[in-house]
């Protein structure tokens, strides 16, 4: 990686340093193991950074294992996108394994708590396991199949690994305390029956393990030092170490929990993104308002952006919400001084300049990057007409309006001073173009003194400016949808009918209940024009436009014909780090 890594305080790095200091590790091995059923999202990225970076500072290694233990809803698809995001936010994994390379020791260890006592086969009904396993303020009562023999435990366990009973008639559970206040280790279930084709393992296996007992397996088969995971997992801990010592395992490995990250205006869940993609409300997982690893890089956020983002909030237990600003602050520092300076016009007005002539074009200089002048100088053309904002003219403008007005002057940009002399208006009285004229001795550089403007505009020369498409955004959900299970007392019609059609869909109400908080102002696309040399830009190039913000050469639609570009954040911001 390019950048410094940031060394910030925080408490697994003191618990990695103080293992090292008493023997408990003689070296650092960490695991990324997301589960492959959907895009990584920036909460992942913390993550990612976080086992990546504190492996890597106490030289030590870190494994990428993907956790496919539930065919239903794995696919290789996420398996390929996951590892093209961890490699662009710039890290290489050690080794790479799957979950389900271990189902044959997994299936071996499960024999093994059978034979020990530890585990039976169950046939209670889902809700009458529910029913049985009591309440945070009841005990749970024992399975009538609790006290099978060992011998059927074996031979019903064998025949469910044959193919001989339907999905959801057995199970195999743990037996562990069906009194514990501790809900995870009351007989918990550690395999059931899903004849499900694998994205990994095909047609061999129709019993699959369940989390709790596959990560805690995995760990011990990689001899990972140091599992960290969230702080939702803190309740399996006790499970997660039972099951590491029930089967036996030659290497002890212990898991730590961290806050995962929230944000604002920003949904973190999986399966609500999920359903974003599934009802076509979003231009897939890699839609630019999304806050998916895939949706970030198209919309322009870049790696360094990232990493030095998930350094910045930091590794904590308690709970705290991210300001989504901060995300933004890291992208426009990383930008400020890569980026080229250009000028897009994004509501176009025309201007015909009346003293200029006829068919001259001049190139003017202007620096690459103010900011970084060892990119060097570009050259923009100069004509008799170009385009404006709209914006920046009005017809009869309020007090202390500095821009273009009848009779007015200012300074284009790079250019020469223009004044406003004539307004052209369609039949409906819209102004369509304005007639100006210049002042040759007022060229940008020049050095020219004799008076001064106090505005300053953008503009595109209209001969070789090249047409462009321009997609803004804003939060796909309202604040309230992101930050809290209730939804907002206000609703958008957009959201209202996206509800209903995930409703009609078969979608539970409590699942699409965020729908209607959508933003129906997440996307505003608009038809404008740039400079000549951003026209043949390669895709995934950013642009600082000239009032506007910072772009990104979409790689999902630009081609030779058209050309798209999504802003990444705009300029200014309240946000202090």
């Amino acid at each position: 990686m390019s950048d410094t890594v940031v060394t910030s305080s925080n408490f697994i790095r003191h618990i990695v340093s103080e293992d090292l200091q008493n023997g408990r590790v003689n070296h650092v091995l960490t695991r990324f193991p997301p589960e492959p059923n959907g895009y990584l999202h920036i909460g992942h990225a913390k993550s990612i950074c976080l086992n990546f970076e504190l492996a890597d500072e106490f030289g030590g290694k870190t494994n990428l294992r993907f956790d496919d233990t539930n065919p239903v809803k794995e696919d290789t698809e996420y398996v390929e996108s996951i590892q093209e995001d961890v490699r662009w936010l710039g890290f290489q994994w050690d080794d790479l394994f799957y979950a389900s390379d271990f189902f044959g020791k997994m299936y071996d260890c499960a024999e093994l708590l059978i034979r020990k006592g530890l585990a039976f086969v169950c046939e209670l009904t889902a809700e009458e396991t529910r029913q049985y396993r009591g309440s945070l303020t009841e005990g749970g009562k024992e399975s009538p199949y609790r006290s099978r023999s060992i011998e059927e435990n074996l031979d019903l366990f064998a025949r469910m690994r044959a193919g001989e009973f339907p999905d959801g008639s057995k199970v195999l559970r743990a037996k562990i305390d069906m009194s514990s206040p501790n809900m995870n280790l009351r007989d918990p279930v550690i395999y059931r029956i899903s004849h499900t084709e694998h994205h990994n393992t095909g047609n061999a296996w129709c019993i699959y393990p369940m989390y709790d007992f596959a990560h805690p397996l995995c760990d011990a088969f990689e001899g990972i030092s140091h599992s960290i995971c969230t702080l939702e997992f803190e309740d399996h801990r006790p499970l997660y170490d039972w099951v590491v010592e029930a089967c036996e395992m030659p290497h002890v490995p212990r898991q730590y929990e961290f806050a995962r990250l929230n944000m604002t205006e920003t949904v973190m869940s999986k399966r609500k993104l999920k359903l974003l993609v599934d009802e076509a409300i979003v231009d897939g997982w890699d839609d630019p308002r999304m806050p998916t690893i895939s949706g970030l890089r198209r919309r322009g956020f870049t790696p360094d952006a990232i990493r030095q983002f998930c350094r910045e909030i930091g590794v904590a237990r308690a709970f705290s919400t991210v300001d989504a600003k901060m995300l933004d602050h890291f992208i426009r520092e990383d930008l400020k001084l890569k980026a080229p300076r250009t000028m897009g016009v994004l509501h176009p007005l025309k201007v015909v300049i009346t003293n200029y002539p006829q068919g001259q074009v001049e190139w003017l200089d202007a620096e690459i990057n103010p900011e970084n002048p060892d990119m060097g100088i570009r050259q923009i053309p100069f004509s008799r007409e170009i385009y404006i904002e709209q914006d920046d003219f009005m017809e009869v403008p309020p007090p202390k309006y500095h821009r273009l007005f009848p009779g007015n002057e200012v300074r284009l940009k790079h250019a020469y001073f223009i004044k406003c002399e004539e307004i052209i208006k369609d039949a409906d009285g819209n102004v369509i173009e304005l007639r100006a004229t210049y002042d040759p001795a007022t060229k940008s550089g020049s050095g020219f003194t004799e008076r001064k403007v106090k505005g300053t505009i953008h503009w595109v020369e209209a001969s070789h400016a090249a047409p462009a498409e321009f997609r803004l955004y804003e939060p796909l959900v309202r604040e309230a949808a992101s930050s809290s299970s209730e939804a907002a007392p206000s609703t958008s019609d957009i959201g209202e009918k996206a509800f209903a059609k995930a409703i009609n869909n078969g979608v539970r109400e409590g699942d699409a209940s965020f729908l209607k908080e959508l933003n129906p102002s997440s996307l505003l696309v608009l038809n404008g024009f740039v400079e000549a040399d951003v026209k043949h830009a390669e895709i995934q190039t950013k642009y600082q436009f000239f009032r506007h913000g910072y772009f990104n050469v979409d790689s999902k639609y630009t081609t030779e014909e058209r050309l798209v570009l999504n802003l990444i954040v705009e300029l200014k911001s309240s946000f202090k780090v």
